[in-house]
Parts: C-alpha cells; sequence; structure tokens
C-alpha cells in the first residue's frame, strides 16, 4: 500500500492514521493486514486496511512486526497489565484503542461481565475472536458488543449490539468508591456507564461541599460521590431510562441527601439563575455538543458558554465548578476559552484548581490529539 509523502511523514512521526485520499496505490481485503510503503518503497509499516471508512489505514506496527493472532494476545495482555494500578477496582477500561496498540478496540470490563466495541473495520471483523482472547486472558463469563454509537456511522460500518459470548442477565453491578452502582449493559448508553469519569467523580467529592447541583447526572456518578461531602445535591437528568436508574442507584446507596430530577439541564439553570438560586458545587458534564459534523463549533460553543456562564453566576463565593465536555473535536485551549469567556461575562474572578481528563485507565497517545477527548476543569469562584 503506497501512501503520499505527507502520510508518510506523519507515520513515522507518530500519528497512526492514513485518510483515503492520502492512499496512492493499493488495495486490501477487508479489515486485513497489509504493508504500508513510501512513494520510494521505503518500508514504513504494517496497517489495518478499511474498505469503506475515511481512514483507510490504521497502523498496527512498524516494518518487521508481525501482525498475528498472537499479536493480538499479547497487546491485550499487556493492556490489562498496564491497569496494575486499577487492580482493587470492579469496573475500569482494559483496552483503549490506538493507545494500546490496538486501534480501534475499546474494551470496559464490569467485575465478570466485558463490553466491546469495534469502531475499525480491522477489529470489526476479528470480533469473535477478540472476545475469546479476552474471556481466555481474563476468565470473564459474559461479552456484549456495544457497537451501536455513531462512531460506526463514521467508519460506514453498521449500528449493532448483541451478546458474543455467555447467557442470562446483562444487569451488572460495580463500585466507585463506596457507591455501588447497577447497569445494563445491553440496554443503557455507551457501554453502560461512563468509565472515564470515575477519577473526576471522586476528586470533586474531595473538594466539594454544600449544596450540590449535578447536572447531566446519567446515573449520578457525580451526584452519589458528592453526596458523601455535601449536605444535598439535586441530580439533574434529562433521559427518563437515565434518570430512573440515577434513582434506583441512590435509593441502593441510601443516599437519602440526593434528590433526581427528571428535566432539562438548560432550562434548570437558567432558571435557577433568573431567580437567583444559589449552590456551593456545581457540576456541569454534558454529553458531546460537538459532534463530527463540519459547522457545528460555533453552536457547540455557544451551548458550553451558555451552561457554564449560568453555572457560575449560580455559585456562591468559594463555590466550586466542576465542568466537563467529552467532545474530542473540542480541543483543550478551545473549551478553556470558552471558560475564560464565560467568567468574564458572569463577572466572576476564578481560580483554576485542576485541569483534568480521562482516569489512567483510558490513556491518550503522543501523536493522535483525539484520545484526549475528555476535559475537565475544577474551578473556585471568587
Amino acid at each position: 500500500m503506497v501512501v503520499s509523502g505527507k502520510a508518510a511523514k506523519q507515520l513515522r512521526r507518530g500519528y497512526p492514521w492514513v485518510y483515503r485520499q492520502d492512499v496512492e496505490s493499493g488495495e486490501g481485503t477487508p479489515g486485513g493486514v497489509v504493508d504500508v510503503v513510501d512513494g520510494q518503497k521505503n518500508p514504513i509499516g504494517q496497517a489495518l486496511w478499511a474498505s469503506e471508512s475515511p481512514i483507510a489505514l490504521r497502523l498496527m506496527g512498524r516494518a518487521g512486526v508481525k501482525i498475528d493472532d498472537g499479536l493480538f494476545e499479547r497487546r491485550l495482555g499487556d493492556a490489562l497489565r498496564r491497569r496494575a494500578a486499577y487492580a482493587g477496582r470492579d469496573a475500569f477500561r482494559m483496552v483503549h484503542g490506538e493507545a494500546d496498540g490496538l486501534p480501534g478496540l475499546f474494551v470496559d470490563r464490569y467485575g465478570p461481565a466485558l463490553v466491546m466495541q469495534a469502531l475499525s473495520e480491522g477489529m470489526n471483523v476479528r470480533r469473535e475472536a477478540l472476545a475469546r482472547m479476552l474471556c481466555e486472558l481474563t476468565g470473564a463469563k459474559l461479552v456484549v458488543a456495544r457497537d451501536d454509537g455513531s462512531g460506526r456511522d463514521f467508519e460506514k460500518l453498521p449500528r449493532e449490539k448483541r451478546v458474543l459470548i455467555g447467557n442470562g442477565s446483562t444487569e451488572v453491578q460495580w463500585h466507585e468508591g463506596v457507591n455501588v452502582f447497577t447497569a445494563d449493559l445491553m440496554a443503557d448508553f455507551k457501554t453502560g456507564s461512563f468509565l472515564d469519569q470515575v477519577d473526576n467523580h471522586l476528586r470533586a467529592a474531595e473538594l466539594g461541599g454544600g449544596e450540590a447541583l449535578d447536572a447531566f447526572s446519567y446515573h449520578g456518578g457525580f451526584a452519589l460521590a458528592l453526596s458523601r461531602t455535601c449536605s444535598s445535591v439535586l441530580a439533574i437528568e434529562q433521559d427518563e431510562q437515565a434518570a430512573a436508574r440515577c434513582a434506583a442507584n441512590v435509593t441502593a446507596n441510601r443516599a437519602s441527601n440526593v434528590t433526581v430530577h427528571n428535566t432539562n439541564a438548560f432550562d434548570v439553570l437558567k432558571a435557577f439563575d433568573t431567580e437567583g438560586r444559589k449552590f456551593d458545587t456545581i457540576v456541569i458534564d454534558p454529553p458531546g455538543l460537538l459532534k463530527r459534523k463540519a459547522g457545528q463549533g460555533g453552536n457547540a460553543l455557544r451551548a458550553y458558554h451558555e451552561l457554564n456562564l449560568r453555572a457560575m453566576k449560580c455559585l456562591r463565593p468559594e463555590g466550586l465548578l466542576v465542568s466537563c465536555s467529552c467532545s474530542g473535536k473540542l480541543s483543550r485551549d478551545d473549551f478553556e476559552a470558552m471558560l475564560k469567556e464565560a467568567a468574564s461575562d458572569a463577572k466572576r474572578q476564578v481560580q483554576v484548581l485542576e485541569r483534568r481528563g480521562a482516569g489512567l485507565d483510558h490513556p491518550m497517545l503522543f501523536g493522535l490529539h483525539e484520545t484526549e477527548y475528555l476535559k475537565c476543569y475544577l474551578l473556585r469562584m471568587m
């Protein structure tokens, strides 16, 4: 497979993707392994070929690396060993795509169950084989494929979800600190939960206090963590099913100081600002507001600005704002610039306590900025 000079340079500098327009010649089988060379036929490495995706090649190894089942098994084992710091947890991300040398493969572990997402054709054609390898490696009894997200649309792959290995209930329980959570791996969003935020849930609880508001609460990750250190927590979730799950998690943890409202967070924040309602801790953790579609950047930034402006105006002096974005297309610089503008418009002086991202089980990869998708800022209002 011959790639352009531009693509060859990027591959050698650590960027692992080649877009279709930069493939000059060659063809592969869907999801198959191909040799990648530059225009002078100098070897670069081996990659997984995608027949339809805009990303035609995903580099698996440099020249001389043999891509076979043994390599996949070794990399799965390496990914698990890298999570040694999470050995005491019963839920974490086990495989994080390109950052673990397995481009387009994501695996979350919930106790004895695993959830796989294949966001590349190369991983999609190997799902069953990879599921068997994962069971042998971890002893998992259940493997669920959650390939029903919008990322599959970009890859020109069909959306689907099904059980690959095992039978019986797909409902699981796991812990975040002392709190216990329940999710259905086939029915709830994403892979059942948002494990990339677990460390941020726990950190927010360490710094938060007083009366708290958790906007976009989903299953109550921030809300239940804050319940341990705050006098009261109001959890807002617009999705009816997620709000019901959040309320069930609140009940299971006997968090009597948490109230769940099934309503729109934008409307709630606007109303609280208008009526002068104040809090000591506010969490703004919306779903990704900036998707892949071109031209959405301005609208997304205006939405983030609106949410954070209202939150800043609703915080008492010394109040804590936990502001997050999981939009991979929104850079950290642009997100921070938005926060500065919101603070100026709210006429608040703001201390930056921490700039955080996803947990250690969701590592970013130098050379691929898309892996730094999650931004989490802990800010104190002056």
